[in-house]
Parts: structure tokens; sequence; C-alpha cells
């Protein structure tokens, strides 16, 4: 966002490492964007193609049981799933803006057990 003032709340501030990241990353075609967005409750994780600006697929968390960090990666391996069933094998990892740490590396992981390749 050039030109935009962007608050200095915890949000705010994720929102800039968001754009930084999102400068250096990009789906294409054959290697597809998995993008990670992460609240309080749950976790969320989508493939997009940002070519054709379309999500590809999504997964959420808000069917399943046990510890946020267990869903995680239960999310992650759901997601693999799909994109192995859609032909998928291949893509690039979108931390959104949040640190490569906890739940967001556990649906990382998932992805890579599941069969994704980072």
């Amino acid at each position: 966002m050039p030109g935009q003032r962007v608050p200095k709340t915890p949000a705010g501030l994720r929102t800039r490492r968001h754009i930084r990241v999102r400068s250096k990353v990009a789906g294409t075609e054959e290697r597809p964007r998995l993008v990670v967005f992460r609240s309080h409750k749950h976790i969320y994780a989508q493939i997009v193609n940002d070519v054709t600006q379309r999500t590809l697929m999504s997964v959420s968390d808000s069917a399943l049981k046990g510890k946020k960090s267990e869903k995680s990666t239960a999310v992650g391996k759901l997601v693999a799933e799909k994109a192995k069933a859609a032909g998928i094998t291949k893509v690039v990892f979108d931390r959104a803006g949040y640190r490569y740490h906890g739940r967001v590396k556990a649906v990382a992981d998932g992805a890579r057990e599941g069969g994704l390749e980072f």
C-alpha cells in the first residue's frame, strides 16, 4: 500500500509484513500459493492461483476437534489431500505476515506430511 499510512497496531504491523512477503511470493499455474490465515480460535488455509486471481480450494479447522496446534496440522494434511486430488503437488508457502512458528509451522508441516512440496 504505497502512500497509505498503516497504523502501528499489531494488525497493522502484520499487514505491513504481509505486503512485504507478498512482494516476493506469487502463485502460478504450476506452483500456486498456499496461504495461511490465523485467528484467535481457528486457522484457515487456501490455495490461490495469482495469475488468474482464483482461489482453487480452502480448508478450515471448524469441524475438527482437539488442541489448536493439532487442528493446524490436520488442516495442513487436509489441504494437501485436496490439492493432490486436484493434481497440485508443488506450492509456494505464504505465511501472510505471521511468524513461521507454532500453528503456522504446524500447517506447513502437515501439508508436507500430506505430500505437498514447498
